[in-house]
């Protein structure tokens, strides 16, 4: 991804601050920024301050007048730019995307370049669902090369709870990291896909559980992916894992294997591709309290009894047309033990990723991994981010026959 250029069109409105902290990630990861502020924007956060963060001047209105440049401003940069970056975007800007506007150097550029273009509105409340605004928010999203982040609700600038806070830094920042991957591609338009993520929690008593490191960051990143490339996605997913806020994603909470046994049945039917990266249980205890046991009435040695095999039960029940894929986390030889749980339970393939190597497996920002299907393909992916692993699963799982 590093030496990727992306083109930041910063917009009059308070959640400008909110970009400071993706232009700062972006350059720190190695990725070539460039920044327009509107005339509006310069009251809310400066140019200095854009370029120090972007480590390149930023770009104004008053820089597109003047035309020192050898080519046109804006076509240098619309040409330049691998992915366009809108945020915030506020009412005025959109409409004038709309209707083809082009009265300053952003949307200037817009309409000069070509790539992938990512939309974070934000603004009022009352703003925001103005009819004329929300017929200008769903005009855009008909063009191909716009993508879009729906403002979120919450407490906003001007004291009002309601929808329109921009998305977070965390959530533009993994959209972008998709839209580098995919350029813009939507191919997983009419898939449903059904993922699991977390580790389950097996309980003795209402505060003693047997479970697992399991922050379900790989289950979510598959999530991120799969909606970013057009799919509708379900996510079951444990009440530990860090689950991050998902726009557009279908989100069911459990706790124990039971659960989510009988949450991924449900929604099973309707699934074209389920993921299985869910860390579930094997066992539990034998019996449950429903009330703390005493220190001294714990056991030293605890029974223990199977917990249901959620991944043969769903491969019991799938149709042709449904592909069921299983993760297996591991230490030491991976493959091996992967390949087994493959063809014991009859799965279509299977990710299997080391837990003893650094930067990888639970809880980690980073993994790797091997990827085996039923018909003897193998593919080795090397040390990345979990959302651009994700990306590569999905693209395994869709070469599938």
């Amino acid at each position: 991804m590093q030496g990727k250029r992306i083109l930041i069109g910063i917009s009059g409105g308070i959640a400008a601050y909110k970009v400071c902290e993706v232009l700062s990630a972006l350059a720190k990861q190695g990725f070539e920024v460039r920044a327009i502020l509107t005339q509006a924007a310069q009251a809310f956060i400066t140019p200095l301050t854009v370029s120090t963060l972007c480590r390149h001047p930023a770009y104004t209105d008053d820089m597109f007048w003047q035309a020192t440049h050898d080519r046109p401003l804006h076509i240098e940069l619309g040409e330049w730019a691998d992915l366009f970056v809108l945020a915030p975007l506020t009412a005025n800007t959109l409409a004038k995307l709309v209707y083809g506007m082009a009265d300053n150097l952003l949307t200037n550029t817009v309409l000069a370049s070509t790539c992938p273009v990512l939309l974070a509105p934000a603004m009022n409340t009352d703003m925001w669902e103005q009819p004329l605004v929300q017929q200008n928010w769903q005009a855009i999203q008909t063009q191909a090369r716009m993508h879009s982040l729906a403002p979120s609700a919450g407490v906003l600038a001007c004291d009002r709870v309601g929808t329109g806070r921009m998305a977070e830094p965390a959530t533009i920042l993994a959209h972008i990291e998709s839209l580098l991957y995919t350029k813009g591609q939507r191919d997983l338009v009419g898939k449903h896909i059904l993922l699991s993520a977390g580790g389950t929690r097996e309980f003795l008593d209402p505060v003693r559980f047997l479970g697992n490191p399991s922050t379900g960051k790989m289950g979510i990143a598959l999530a991120q992916a799969a909606l970013h490339r057009g799919a509708t996605v379900t996510l079951v997913h444990t009440l530990g894992a860090t689950l991050a806020a998902l726009p557009g994603v279908r989100s069911l909470a459990v706790t124990s294997a039971d659960e989510m046994q009988q949450a991924l049945f449900t929604c099973f039917p309707d699934a074209d591709w389920i993921i299985m990266a869910a860390a579930v249980a094997d066992v539990k205890p034998a019996s449950y309290s429903p009330e703390k046991l005493p220190k001294r009435s714990l056991p030293s040695t605890l029974s223990l009894k199977p917990v249901p095999d959620i991944l043969t039960a769903l491969a019991a029940l799938k149709q042709p047309h449904q592909k069921l894929i299983g993760f297996a986390a591991q230490s030491g030889d991976i493959v091996a033990p992967a390949l087994e749980k493959l063809q014991r339970k009859k799965l279509d393939a299977i990710a299997a990723n080391p837990i003893d190597q650094p930067d990888s497996g639970f809880g980690s920002e980073s993994n790797q991994a091997v990827f085996l299907d039923e018909q003897g393909r193998k593919q080795v992916v090397a040390p990345c981010s979990k959302l651009q692993m994700a990306h590569q699963l999905l693209d395994f799982v869709q070469a599938l026959s």
